[in-house]
């Protein structure tokens, strides 16, 4: 293959006494006319291989049809309004629709109808404790950076607004409606928004935070601001009872502890804490606002188990209030009921299976609500009786009444898909969980797809995913590893993989291949792997460390020059995670493992394709350009490298047929060089 032509450059960088080449430096440039030129002919380059993949418009129909299962959320209320997110079939968004007063439904905030390209979407809404008011924050071409403005929600009539700069900002409202906290951008820090008044007011900011959380109790008293410091986060309260909104008197919940909590004060008056502190599967505690700082054990940390979220029940007539806490156990969530004086379990809300549990929502009584899904199940939203200890769908009007059973279907009939749960050992000897999710009834080693991410404390928990089912009910494997520096585990689990244990990440991910193979699940040369953003450096760090391993890669978003990462995009913002190439002993572990540069001449790289948003203000698209470029290069065998750019569009959120588009091109790139179709399929 004919690999566009790009000039390499006699750049090296001298750090800490270490010579680092950077031969693709003039990639970094997006506007220069050299990147220019070579993105399209990459971009060319791609297409003409994309139009001759086998099964490439099977693929994008069938992801269509279970893209179509469409999605709903728990409704959050405000007052007498219950609000949600619903998505239907043929629609490009998710749409934000209020139910209530009474039983009718409104939609408020349709993307689609604010932008009819696409390009438009809702990062992020909340309603005014009332619910007669809605601030809302809106990006276009998935660059993330938010206006954010205010709805009267009886006129639907937009009353404020724009605000910020802000980036999936929490607010805080005040009482009444009268304004709200919020987090800007540019300058960074939390400001007070006045409704009708021009400027803001900054009421809080700090040197080095990745990012700031705001709370705010129901009755608009008590406001709890977190500043992230990486793998730990500080922690303030106020009454604003006393003094004014615009100088809060914020008094110190957390600070310079080595831990992750967040701190809510909830309607009995009492201070409830999350924390990781002493126990890195989260416990809960309780506390006084008055003193903030001092908490006692509610429900103590479970040893196999990460306490996840929590729901208060404030109980009617004789019945006690009860509390309801979610945890994950091996990626698998169950939710636990309690007495909420004591922390005593009482009993567990039936689930309808084996999958994950979203945020639980509650009204003032006995009932919670929440949304459940699985590999094959569509979130649909549940609603638990604390009365009867019974839980059954919640019919959101009209939310539901379109999507199939979740099971996957075939020309042949209805091909059951099974999941299988194991463990591979790492390379220091550490336990690493599995998921595997392929049809019954088919043995020996097959096309597989492994997929991991594995960074920030994320876990991955079982998800409907059209791309899964369809790689699965196709006769593919999908396996899931869920690798040290995610969260599956507890916050040990994360911190084992982030700055110089990073290594753990990737030797996870590698013992995950081996044990695939080694059971027979699959094969070298039919094992393609997949991850995206910081899931897209662990692919980078697998196919370079070990290429004999995979078939086929896909690294979409990807961070891969972990030397300069800081320079661009958000990579400021997680030096906590990384380190800095600042620090000596931090920069050698980066340029250890750094993808970029640990591509080697006359390798036999995988088949790789890399997928990039020129719309990406998260990571910097230059990473997988200068990747890319260095690939190109150096293999020697005959498997392509290649990258596809869609240049109007970012690292978030993006519209149905888009999302659906890409993944077909991922399918069917991955099923062409792990021979997933055969050429009677074409």
């Amino acid at each position: 293959m004919k690999y566009p032509y790009v000039e390499r450059q006699a750049v090296v960088d001298r750090l800490h006494g270490v010579a680092v080449p950077d031969p693709y430096r003039r990639l970094e440039d997006p506007d220069a006319p050299e990147t220019r030129r070579w993105v399209a002919a990459q971009d060319d380059l791609w297409r003409a291989h994309a139009a001759a993949l086998p099964g490439r418009a099977r693929l994008y129909t069938r992801l269509a049809e279970l893209a179509d299962a469409g999605m709903v959320t728990a409704p959050l209320w405000r007052g007498e309004r219950a609000y949600f997110l619903r998505r239907t079939a043929g629609q490009e968004h998710a749409a934000l629709h209020v139910i209530g007063p009474g039983p009718a439904k409104q939609l408020l905030l349709d993307p689609s109808v604010i932008d009819p390209t696409g390009l438009t979407t809702l990062d992020a809404w909340q309603p005014d404790p009332d619910g007669g008011l809605l601030a809302y924050q809106v990006s276009r071409r998935g660059d993330e950076r938010s206006s954010l403005y205010v709805m009267d929600v009886r006129t639907r009539r937009v009353v404020d607004g724009p605000v910020g700069p802000c980036r999936y900002s929490p607010v805080a409202w005040l009482a009444g409606g009268a304004g709200f906290f919020y987090v800007r951008t540019e300058p960074r820090g939390v400001f007070l928004h006045r409704m009708g008044v021009p400027v803001d007011v900054p009421v809080f900011a700090r040197e080095g935070v990745a990012s700031y959380g705001l709370e705010i109790s129901g009755d608009g008293r008590w406001l709890v601001v977190s500043a992230s410091l990486g793998s730990r986060n500080d922690l303030w309260l106020a009454d604003l009872a006393e003094g004014r909104p615009e100088e809060p008197d914020l008094r110190v919940v957390q600070e310079g502890v080595d831990a992750r909590t967040a701190l809510t004060v909830a309607r009995d008056g009492r201070v409830y804490v999350v924390t990781d502190r002493d126990a890195p599967r989260v416990r809960l505690c309780v506390g006084d606002p008055e003193r903030p700082d001092v908490w006692k054990d509610l429900v103590p940390a479970d040893p196999e188990a990460v306490l996840a979220d929590f729901a208060i029940l404030d109980g009617t007539g004789p019945s006690r209030p009860l509390l309801l806490v979610t945890r994950v156990r091996h990626a698998v969530a169950e939710v636990g009921v309690h007495d909420l004086d004591t922390g005593e379990r009482l009993g567990s809300v039936p689930l309808p299976g084996a999958g994950s549990v979203g945020p639980l929502s509650v009204r003032h009584g006995r009932e919670a609500w929440f949304t459940y899904t699985d590999h094959v199940t569509p979130p649909a939203v549940w609603r638990f009786d604390g009365r009867t200890g019974e839980t059954a769908p919640w019919p959101a009007p009209g939310a539901r009444a379109d999507v199939p059973d979740g099971r996957p279907r075939s020309g042949d009939g209805e091909p059951r898909i099974e999941s299988h749960r194991l463990h591979c050992v790492s390379a220091d000897g550490t336990r690493v969980p599995m998921l595997i999710i392929a049809r019954a009834g088919l043995h020996g080693p097959r096309p597989a797809i492994l997929y991991g991410y594995g960074g920030f404390g994320v876990a991955l928990t079982p998800g409907y995913a059209a791309d899964t089912l369809a790689w699965a009910e196709a006769g593919g494997v999908v396996a899931v590893a869920m690798v040290r520096g995610g969260g599956e585990e507890g916050e040990e689990w994360h911190r084992a993989g982030m700055l110089d244990r990073k290594q753990n990440t990737f030797d996870d991910f590698v013992a995950a291949a081996e044990k695939l193979i080694a059971d027979g699940w699959t094969a070298p040369d039919r094992l393609g792997i997949w991850g995206e953003s910081n899931g897209g450096l662990l692919v980078g760090a697998a196919l370079t460390q070990r290429p004999d391993l995979f078939a086929a890669a896909v690294c979409s978003a990807p961070l891969l020059d972990m030397v300069r990462y800081e320079r661009s995009g958000l990579g400021p913002a997680w030096r906590g995670e990384y380190g800095s190439a600042e620090d000596p002993d931090l920069f050698r572990c980066l340029l250890g493992y750094s993808p970029y540069h640990q591509v080697r001449e006359g390798v036999d790289y995988p088949a790789t394709l890399f997928t990039v948003f020129g719309g990406d203000t998260r990571v910097d698209p230059a990473h997988a350009r200068k990747m890319c470029a260095a690939l190109q290069r150096a293999t020697c065998g005959d498997r392509p490298i290649l990258l596809r750019h869609e240049g109007d569009v970012g690292h978030g959120a993006r519209a149905t047929s888009r999302a659906t588009a890409l993944a077909a091109d991922t399918l069917a790139f991955l099923a062409a060089h792990t021979g997933l179709f055969q050429p009677e399929h074409r």
